[in-house]
């Protein structure tokens, strides 16, 4: 299974798509790719927290930086690649991101955690390309909490296996409303709380919480022939 077939080794994640309450509260994040170490919430004692790494970088070393960018190049590109409007947008993204985090370094100090802040930076610059193109999020989402989505049609047995379910989550993601979308993916791509998803989207907790919940509702029926 590849990366973007979002299977976990580690967790599963239709565990948390058909009993969504302790993820919803604050339980383990999804993870999205065979490299699920940060995302799982193993305990690495020995590690240097991302704070650290950002003063440390602030300080002149740069390899503190690098160890910053191989920890979160991965499920950051995933999520811009899962909310960018159009595929050309996704490498300026990123290099957006990352650039503001170098630009940035002098005056960076931790209010929140480093996760959260690079992720708003990348949630931003992905937010102003859809609206330059005319695009509303808010709007798009107020129309589809109308929709109740129907459960999916099974599909042939011969279709179902790994590859099968893999595109299947796949277009379900796709198919979500943009702002339901951003927030599993901050929950399923990093450990950040309701609270901090809410931050990073610049909303309320409740609302967090809903288009969580929404989210996996649509998601749940999208998958339900593979249950």
């Amino acid at each position: 299974m590849t990366a973007e077939g979002l299977v976990d080794p580690c967790t599963s994640w239709r565990a948390f798509a058909w009993e969504p309450a302790s993820w919803l509260e604050g339980g383990r994040p999804i993870a999205l790719s065979e490299d699920c170490r940060p995302a799982c919430g193993e305990a690495v004692t020995t590690a240097v927290s991302d704070e650290e790494l950002m003063r440390l970088y602030r300080g002149g070393d740069h390899e503190a930086f690098r160890k910053l960018y191989d920890r979160y190049r991965a499920p950051l590109m995933r999520f811009i690649r899962r909310l960018a409007l159009d595929r050309a947008d996704v490498e300026e993204i990123a290099q957006e991101t990352w650039m503001a985090v170098i630009s940035r370094r002098e005056r960076y100090v931790p209010h929140a955690r480093f996760v959260a802040y690079l992720f708003s930076i990348a949630r931003r610059r992905g937010m102003d390309r859809w609206r330059r193109r005319g695009r509303h999020p808010e709007s798009e989402e107020a129309l589809a909490l109308e929709q109740v989505p129907a459960p999916a049609q099974s599909q042939p047995e011969s279709l179902v296996g790994e590859e099968a379910l893999a595109g299947a989550i796949a277009v379900a993601l796709d198919a979500l409303p943009l702002l339901q979308r951003e927030a599993f993916l901050l929950r399923a791509e990093t450990d950040l709380t309701i609270e901090e998803i809410a931050e990073v989207t610049g909303t309320t907790r409740e609302t967090a919480k809903s288009r969580l919940r929404y989210g996996l509702r649509r998601l749940r029926a999208a998958l339900e022939p593979w249950t």
